[in-house]
Protein backbone atom coordinates (compact mmCIF):
# COMPACT_ATOMS: atom_id res chain seq x y z
CA UNK A 1 0.00 0.00 0.00
CA UNK A 2 1.01 3.43 -0.88
CA UNK A 3 0.36 6.72 0.63
CA UNK A 4 0.73 7.16 4.19
CA UNK A 5 0.43 10.24 5.85
CA UNK A 6 2.79 12.20 7.78
CA UNK A 7 2.74 13.55 11.16
CA UNK A 8 4.63 15.45 13.43
CA UNK A 9 5.46 14.94 17.38
CA UNK A 10 2.20 16.52 18.29
CA UNK A 11 0.24 14.49 15.92
CA UNK A 12 -0.45 17.27 13.08
CA UNK A 13 -0.71 16.00 9.55
CA UNK A 14 1.68 17.58 6.94
CA UNK A 15 0.94 17.63 3.37
CA UNK A 16 3.15 16.52 0.92
CA UNK A 17 3.80 20.55 0.02
CA UNK A 18 4.40 21.34 3.59
CA UNK A 19 7.04 18.45 3.71
CA UNK A 20 8.39 20.02 0.56
CA UNK A 21 7.67 17.17 -1.52
CA UNK A 22 6.73 17.59 -5.24
CA UNK A 23 3.55 16.59 -6.50
CA UNK A 24 1.85 16.31 -9.93
CA UNK A 25 -1.01 17.52 -10.76
CA UNK A 26 -3.32 16.12 -13.20
CA UNK A 27 -6.58 17.82 -14.87
CA UNK A 28 -9.71 15.94 -16.21
CA UNK A 29 -10.00 16.30 -19.96
CA UNK A 30 -13.85 16.28 -20.38
CA UNK A 31 -13.65 15.85 -24.34
CA UNK A 32 -11.11 13.01 -24.25
CA UNK A 33 -12.98 11.20 -21.51
CA UNK A 34 -16.40 9.45 -21.10
CA UNK A 35 -18.61 9.31 -17.95
CA UNK A 36 -22.30 7.38 -18.24
CA UNK A 37 -24.89 6.80 -15.95
CA UNK A 38 -27.01 3.94 -16.52
CA UNK A 39 -30.23 3.26 -15.37
CA UNK A 40 -32.87 -0.02 -14.79
CA UNK A 41 -36.05 -0.19 -16.02
CA UNK A 42 -39.08 -2.15 -13.78
CA UNK A 43 -42.46 -2.26 -14.64
CA UNK A 44 -44.73 -3.90 -17.80
CA UNK A 45 -42.27 -2.18 -20.54
CA UNK A 46 -39.32 -2.93 -18.48
CA UNK A 47 -38.93 -6.56 -20.59
CA UNK A 48 -38.30 -4.07 -23.45
CA UNK A 49 -35.05 -3.02 -22.95
CA UNK A 50 -36.02 0.60 -21.81
CA UNK A 51 -32.74 1.10 -19.57
CA UNK A 52 -31.42 4.51 -19.95
CA UNK A 53 -27.96 5.72 -20.67
CA UNK A 54 -27.03 8.87 -19.84
CA UNK A 55 -24.43 11.03 -21.02
CA UNK A 56 -22.60 13.04 -18.52
CA UNK A 57 -20.63 16.25 -21.12
CA UNK A 58 -19.75 18.94 -19.15
CA UNK A 59 -17.22 17.98 -15.53
CA UNK A 60 -13.67 19.73 -14.47
CA UNK A 61 -11.79 18.44 -11.77
CA UNK A 62 -8.07 17.10 -11.20
CA UNK A 63 -5.75 14.51 -9.62
CA UNK A 64 -2.74 15.32 -7.78
CA UNK A 65 -0.17 12.89 -6.06
CA UNK A 66 3.90 12.80 -5.09
CA UNK A 67 5.57 11.61 -8.47
CA UNK A 68 6.68 7.98 -7.70
CA UNK A 69 5.33 7.40 -4.67
CA UNK A 70 1.73 7.99 -5.26
CA UNK A 71 1.51 9.75 -1.60
CA UNK A 72 -0.98 12.52 -0.62
CA UNK A 73 -3.01 11.20 -3.71
CA UNK A 74 -6.17 13.74 -3.78
CA UNK A 75 -8.70 13.81 -6.39
CA UNK A 76 -11.98 16.43 -7.04
CA UNK A 77 -14.58 16.62 -9.54
CA UNK A 78 -17.51 19.07 -10.22
CA UNK A 79 -20.17 17.89 -12.44
CA UNK A 80 -22.57 20.80 -14.46
CA UNK A 81 -25.85 18.57 -13.95
CA UNK A 82 -27.79 20.23 -16.53
CA UNK A 83 -25.56 18.78 -19.55
CA UNK A 84 -26.73 15.33 -18.60
CA UNK A 85 -28.08 13.88 -21.77
CA UNK A 86 -29.96 10.96 -22.92
CA UNK A 87 -27.94 9.05 -24.87
CA UNK A 88 -30.23 6.07 -26.32
CA UNK A 89 -32.30 5.91 -29.22
CA UNK A 90 -36.35 6.87 -28.98
CA UNK A 91 -39.04 8.39 -30.57
CA UNK A 92 -38.28 12.72 -30.01
CA UNK A 93 -41.06 12.78 -27.59
CA UNK A 94 -40.15 9.56 -25.31
CA UNK A 95 -36.95 11.59 -25.11
CA UNK A 96 -38.31 14.83 -24.41
CA UNK A 97 -40.25 13.65 -21.92
CA UNK A 98 -36.96 11.29 -20.02
CA UNK A 99 -35.07 14.19 -20.56
CA UNK A 100 -37.17 16.53 -18.77
CA UNK A 101 -37.87 14.29 -16.14
CA UNK A 102 -34.53 13.65 -15.49
CA UNK A 103 -34.26 17.23 -14.91
CA UNK A 104 -36.44 18.75 -12.82
CA UNK A 105 -37.71 15.35 -11.12
CA UNK A 106 -34.24 13.52 -10.39
CA UNK A 107 -31.76 16.34 -10.87
CA UNK A 108 -33.31 19.12 -9.96
CA UNK A 109 -30.97 21.19 -11.95
CA UNK A 110 -32.48 24.64 -11.40
CA UNK A 111 -31.76 24.86 -8.05
CA UNK A 112 -28.61 21.94 -8.14
CA UNK A 113 -26.61 22.44 -11.19
CA UNK A 114 -23.22 21.23 -9.81
CA UNK A 115 -22.82 17.79 -8.34
CA UNK A 116 -19.26 17.44 -6.74
CA UNK A 117 -16.90 14.54 -5.30
CA UNK A 118 -14.03 15.65 -2.91
CA UNK A 119 -11.58 12.65 -1.85
CA UNK A 120 -11.20 12.16 1.48
CA UNK A 121 -8.60 9.08 1.29
CA UNK A 122 -7.08 7.16 -1.18
CA UNK A 123 -4.65 4.26 -1.35
CA UNK A 124 -2.58 2.86 -4.54
CA UNK A 125 -1.28 -0.70 -5.48
CA UNK A 126 1.44 -0.46 -8.40
CA UNK A 127 0.71 -3.16 -10.13
CA UNK A 128 3.44 -2.81 -13.14
CA UNK A 129 5.38 0.19 -13.91
CA UNK A 130 2.10 1.61 -16.33
CA UNK A 131 -0.27 0.11 -13.96
CA UNK A 132 -1.75 1.11 -11.07
CA UNK A 133 -4.92 -0.18 -8.68
CA UNK A 134 -6.39 2.99 -6.60
CA UNK A 135 -9.10 2.66 -3.74
CA UNK A 136 -10.86 6.11 -3.60
CA UNK A 137 -13.21 7.22 -0.95
CA UNK A 138 -15.09 10.44 -0.55
CA UNK A 139 -17.87 12.62 -0.47
CA UNK A 140 -20.45 12.79 -3.49
CA UNK A 141 -22.56 15.95 -2.94
CA UNK A 142 -25.73 15.46 -5.44
CA UNK A 143 -29.17 17.40 -5.38
CA UNK A 144 -27.54 19.22 -2.06
CA UNK A 145 -27.37 15.83 -0.35
CA UNK A 146 -23.96 14.60 1.03
CA UNK A 147 -22.98 10.73 1.34
CA UNK A 148 -19.74 8.83 1.42
CA UNK A 149 -19.07 6.72 -1.54
CA UNK A 150 -16.09 4.35 -2.64
CA UNK A 151 -14.77 2.75 -5.58
CA UNK A 152 -11.89 1.42 -7.35
CA UNK A 153 -10.16 2.90 -9.72
CA UNK A 154 -7.56 1.27 -12.76
CA UNK A 155 -5.32 4.13 -13.97
CA UNK A 156 -3.16 3.58 -16.83
CA UNK A 157 0.54 6.18 -16.40
CA UNK A 158 0.81 7.49 -20.23
CA UNK A 159 3.79 9.98 -19.66
CA UNK A 160 2.25 12.84 -19.42
CA UNK A 161 -1.20 11.69 -18.93
CA UNK A 162 -3.43 9.34 -16.71
CA UNK A 163 -6.08 7.10 -18.01
CA UNK A 164 -8.68 6.21 -15.09
CA UNK A 165 -11.29 3.80 -15.56
CA UNK A 166 -14.12 1.56 -13.21
CA UNK A 167 -17.69 2.07 -11.98
CA UNK A 168 -19.60 2.50 -8.48
CA UNK A 169 -23.32 1.87 -8.13
CA UNK A 170 -25.23 4.76 -5.74
CA UNK A 171 -28.97 5.03 -5.04
CA UNK A 172 -30.70 7.76 -5.58
CA UNK A 173 -32.84 7.72 -2.37
CA UNK A 174 -30.11 7.87 -0.38
CA UNK A 175 -29.70 11.78 -2.43
CA UNK A 176 -33.51 12.35 -1.48
CA UNK A 177 -34.35 11.37 -5.44
CA UNK A 178 -38.28 10.61 -5.02
CA UNK A 179 -38.24 7.40 -8.40
CA UNK A 180 -39.23 8.60 -11.46
CA UNK A 181 -42.02 6.74 -13.59
CA UNK A 182 -43.51 7.10 -16.46
CA UNK A 183 -46.53 4.74 -19.37
CA UNK A 184 -48.86 5.15 -16.36
CA UNK A 185 -46.76 3.03 -14.06
CA UNK A 186 -45.87 0.67 -16.62
CA UNK A 187 -42.41 1.85 -16.84
CA UNK A 188 -40.64 2.87 -13.52
CA UNK A 189 -37.04 3.48 -12.76
CA UNK A 190 -35.11 1.38 -10.08
CA UNK A 191 -33.38 2.68 -7.32
CA UNK A 192 -29.69 2.01 -8.30
CA UNK A 193 -27.74 3.82 -10.60
CA UNK A 194 -24.27 2.54 -12.23
CA UNK A 195 -21.88 5.66 -13.18
CA UNK A 196 -19.25 4.05 -15.35
CA UNK A 197 -15.93 6.35 -16.17
CA UNK A 198 -13.13 6.65 -18.36
CA UNK A 199 -11.59 9.17 -17.79
CA UNK A 200 -8.42 11.13 -19.51
CA UNK A 201 -6.34 13.59 -17.35
CA UNK A 202 -3.21 15.69 -18.70
CA UNK A 203 -0.73 16.77 -16.32
CA UNK A 204 -0.32 20.50 -15.46
CA UNK A 205 2.06 22.64 -14.44
CA UNK A 206 0.23 25.00 -13.37
CA UNK A 207 -0.57 25.85 -9.76
CA UNK A 208 -4.42 24.79 -8.55
CA UNK A 209 -6.73 27.66 -8.03
CA UNK A 210 -7.58 28.60 -4.71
Amino acid sequence: MIGALAQTAKGTVLTATQRGIATVRYVFDKNASRFTVQAFATGMLSAFGHNPMIGIRDFAGEVQFVADTYEQAALSLTIDTTTFEVLDEMKRDERAKLQQAMNDDVLDVTHHPKATFVSKQITVQKVSAELLQAKVTGDLRLRGNTQNQSFDARVTLLRAMLRISGDFTIRQSDFGIKLVSFAGGALRLKDDLKLTFELVARQNDSPASA
